[in-house]
C-alpha cells in the first residue's frame, strides 16, 4: 500500500475500534483531505466522526484539547507545518503544559497530524520543516515516519498515548508504496538501523530517509561502507542507537531538511559530542536545508534541499 493509505487505514481502524476517537482538521471530510489522506472516511463515519473545520487553526486545535480533556481521543489534522504556527499557543501554552500544570490530574490525549518539507514546488509559506522546533518542548512527543511501516505503526502508537503526540508526515512520502505491518502499535523513541555499516553512521529522519539511503548506496561503489540511522522519533530521540552506531562506525553524519542553525541536527550532534566523542575520528558533519526561505522554482528548491549527491561529499570529507 501507499503511506497515505497506511496513514487512512490506521485511523479508520482506530475509529472502528474506539468510538472516542474522531478527525477534525480543514477539508478532511467532503473533499477528502488536503492530500487525499481521509478519502472515503466520511461515507463510513459520518460528519460527527470526520468534522470539517473553519481555517482558523488556533480554534480547531484548541477544540481538540477541549475534547481530550473531556475524554475522547482526537485526532486533529494541520494541512501543512507551517500553518501550525497559528496553534503554536495551543500546542505549547496548553496541550504541552496541562498535565505538569495540573499536578498529573488532567491529561491531554491528543494526536495532531501535519504535512511537512519540501520538494513539492509551493513554496515558502507551505515547505518548511519545523519538526525540531516541535522537538524542543517538554510535555509532547514527535513522530517522524518515514516508511508506509512506520506511518501506520506510529500513528496506532500515538493513540495509545495519555499526553499529546504531533505526527509529521513528510509531504512527498505520500504516495510512496512499501509493506504495512500488522496494526501492532510501535514504541517511541526507538530508532530504526535501516542499513548497517562500519565506516560512517548517516543519522537523519522522514523525507531524507530515501536520499540517505540512495547515498549510502553510492558510498558502497566507493568501497565506503555507511551504516543508516532512522530516528523515527525526535521526541523522545533514540541516543544509545546513536551513540551505539558512532562507536562503531567512528564518524557520523546527519541529514535533515531543517535549516542547519539552530536546527534538530545540532542537537543530534551535541549528544554525539557528549556521549561519544572519544570514539570520533572527525569532527561530526551536517547536511542541512539552504539557509532561505523556500524557493518555488523547481532548480532553486532542489538547490536548497539535502541531496543524495551533498550527503555523498559530506562523507567524503571525513576521510
Amino acid at each position: 500500500m501507499t503511506y497515505r493509505e497506511a496513514v487512512r487505514d490506521a485511523m479508520r481502524e482506530a475509529m472502528r475500534a474506539d468510538p472516542r476517537v474522531f478527525l477534525m482538521g480543514e477539508d478532511v471530510g467532503k473533499y477528502g483531505g488536503a492530500f487525499a489522506v481521509s478519502h472515503g472516511l466520511l461515507a463510513e463515519f459520518g460528519p460527527e466522526r470526520i468534522r470539517d473545520t473553519p481555517l482558523s487553526e488556533s480554534t480547531f486545535v484548541g477544540a481538540g484539547i477541549g475534547a481530550a480533556l473531556g475524554g475522547m481521543r482526537p485526532i486533529v489534522e494541520i494541512m501543512t507545518v507551517n500553518f501550525s504556527l497559528l496553534a503554536l499557543d495551543q500546542i505549547v501554552n496548553n496541550a504541552a503544559t496541562l498535565r505538569h500544570m495540573s499536578g498529573g490530574q488532567f491529561g491531554v490525549p491528543l494526536l495532531v497530524r501535519m504535512a511537512t518539507g519540501g520538494g513539492r514546488q509551493l513554496a515558502a509559506q507551505h515547505s518548511h520543516s519545523l519538526e525540531g522546533w516541535y522537538a524542543h518542548i517538554p510535555g509532547i512527543k514527535v513522530a517522524t515516519p518515514a516508511t508506509v511501516a512506520d506511518a501506520r505503526g506510529l500513528l496506532l502508537a500515538a493513540l495509545k498515548e495519555a499526553d499529546p503526540v504531533l505526527l509529521f508526515e513528510h509531504a512527498t512520502l505520500y504516495p510512496m508504496e512499501g509493506e504495512s505491518e500488522d496494526g501492532t502499535p510501535m514504541e517511541f523513541g526507538r530508532a530504526a538501523l535501516r542499513r548497517a555499516g562500519r565506516d560512517v553512521s548517516l543519522i537523519t529522519y522522514g523525507g531524507a530517509l530515501g536520499k540517505t539511503e540512495r547515498a549510502a548506496a553510492l558510498l558502497a561503489e566507493q568501497g565506503i561502507d555507511a551504516e543508516v540511522i532512522d530516528l523515527r522519533s525526535l521526541r523522545p530521540l533514540d541516543t544509545e542507537m546513536i551513540l551505539t552506531s558512532v562507536s562503531h562506525t567512528h564518524r557520523a553524519v546527519i541529514i535533515e531538511e531543517a535549516w542547519r542553525s539552530g536546527g534538530f541536527a545540532a542537537e543530534v550532534s551535541a549528544r554525539i559530542m557528549e556521549g561519544a566523542f572519544d570514539a570520533l575520528d572527525a569532527p561530526v558533519a551536517r547536511v542541512c536545508g539552504a539557509e532561505v526561505p523556500m524557493p518555488y522554482a523547481q532548480a532553486l528548491e532542489q538547490a536548497a534541499l539535502p541531496q543524495s549527491e551533498t550527503i555523498v561529499k559530506a562523507v567524503q570529507e571525513l576521510f
